[in-house]
């Protein structure tokens, strides 16, 4: 057998590596549906019930709506639970087609192409499309699938700096004579909560003759006038290119993802696309539920309008307390802490008072940025978050952190998180 000794120490080094700079991540078992206070088991074996869930995705609150899960048992009835297949072999059902005709509706697009997830639908769209003779000017702190698409493409790679427009004019300027140029940026920047500069990449876009490529998975169905997204919110609705988003989060929060863009760039990934061609279909009971919540959100904003008032009243609520938070325009509310120790020591703490959110540090933020990243959602009423904000409060005064600068918590608790 190969894997000897040696080769075990090889990552038992690693692994101990990551545990002495308190960068070891462990999962705690939700034990319920995602409600907005769901139980939890610890790796320990200790159960918890009614914690206040302040760190999912489910923006909406559709992950347990009750009218999304009798839409997704009708279908698992009438359609049944997989494919089997990928698509262009025998894994097509009408109701596919159905959610991509819906999404490209709601999003202002010719058309969409359905994916086993946003990562893989980020990772199939680049090589498709771009060669060695064209070019991706891709943002400093773009959502790893992107990161990790744009690595399978011959294209040659500019980074410029988060939502730095000169910056990007200046890589444009540079890099003019290729055959085609491809923006992409993340809508929401899923870390920090801050929207992407999406009409004035746009602008540039036309300046350099480029395609422009938003991930909205963190804004889809709730950033915008009627949820449409970052373009919607930044008034350019027609001149994205293309998008990408997700299922797994406001729309559900099951699995998919897709692309939605110009017809002539949707049918090149549709004959092209790696993911698409080899990975199975969506699960139909997925896009039965998937297809319920774009009723739901296509004929209505309330959920929306909810979101937004539980947003301001928690970000209000944090900033009065004195916690740092980021510059977010969104339902991502991160407070920043800086050591990747306290985050965790800070999560573990909150978990005790009731309330679930998970400390995020290196290498998933950047070193010496480690935060509890805090996400509202509609399901969310008043008397979670003034729970969840009373045992922010209470931990915060525990660690000394309220009131206090950037400068002075680390003074406290220096950067510890290294590998």
């Amino acid at each position: 057998m190969a894997f000897d000794r040696e080769m075990k120490k090889f990552y038992t080094d690693q692994l101990e590596q990551i545990r002495e700079g308190s960068l070891y991540k462990q999962e705690r078992k939700i034990m319920s549906p995602q409600y907005a206070d769901i139980d939890v088991e610890y790796p320990n074996g200790v159960r918890s019930e009614g914690i206040v869930n302040i760190c999912s995705n489910n923006y909406l609150g559709m992950s347990n709506h009750p009218d999304v899960i009798t839409a997704a048992r009708d279908i698992l009835t009438t359609r049944g639970y997989g494919m089997s297949s990928v698509r262009f072999i025998c894994g097509t059902q009408d109701i596919h087609v159905e959610l991509e005709n819906k999404v490209s509706l709601f999003l202002g697009m010719d058309d969409t192409i359905l994916y086993s997830s946003a990562f893989d639908a980020n990772l199939g769209v680049f090589e498709a499309l771009l060669d060695e003779d064209c070019a991706i000017f891709t943002d400093a702190l773009n959502h790893a699938s992107i990161i990790d698409g744009t690595r399978l493409c011959k294209a040659k790679k500019i980074r410029y700096a988060n939502n730095d427009m000169d910056d990007l004019q200046l890589k444009l300027e540079e890099e003019r004579d290729y055959k085609v140029k491809l923006i992409v940026t993340d809508g929401v920047f899923s870390m920090d909560g801050t929207v992407a500069k999406v009409d004035k990449i746009c602008e540039l876009a036309k300046m350099y003759k480029a395609l422009v490529m938003v991930d909205d998975s963190h804004a889809t169905g709730f950033m915008g006038k009627t949820g449409r997204g970052t373009h919607e919110l930044m008034n350019v609705m027609g001149e994205v290119d293309l998008i990408s988003t997700t299922f797994g989060k406001a729309l559900g929060g099951a699995s998919g993802g897709c692309i939605s863009g110009r017809q002539e760039i949707i049918d090149i990934l549709r004959q092209r696309s790696r993911p698409y061609l080899f990975s199975n279909s969506i699960s139909p009971v997925v896009v039965g539920g998937v297809l319920k919540v774009m009723e739901m959100i296509m004929h209505s904003s309330e959920r929306k309008d909810k979101l937004d008032k539980n947003t301001e009243f928690w970000k209000s609520g944090l900033q009065e307390a004195g916690f740092i938070l980021t510059p977010t325009q969104s339902p991502i509310v991160p407070v920043m802490l800086f050591n990747a120790k306290l985050s965790q020591d800070f999560s573990r703490t909150l978990y005790e008072e009731g309330v679930y959110a998970t400390g995020f540090f290196y290498p998933v933020v950047p070193k010496g940025k480690a935060r509890i990243r805090t996400q509202i959602s509609a399901a969310h009423e008043k008397h979670h978050l003034e729970k969840a904000l009373e045992a922010f409060v209470k931990v915060g005064k525990k660690y000394g952190i309220l009131g206090k600068s950037r400068e002075e918590i680390i003074d406290m608790y220096p950067i510890s998180d290294k590998l």
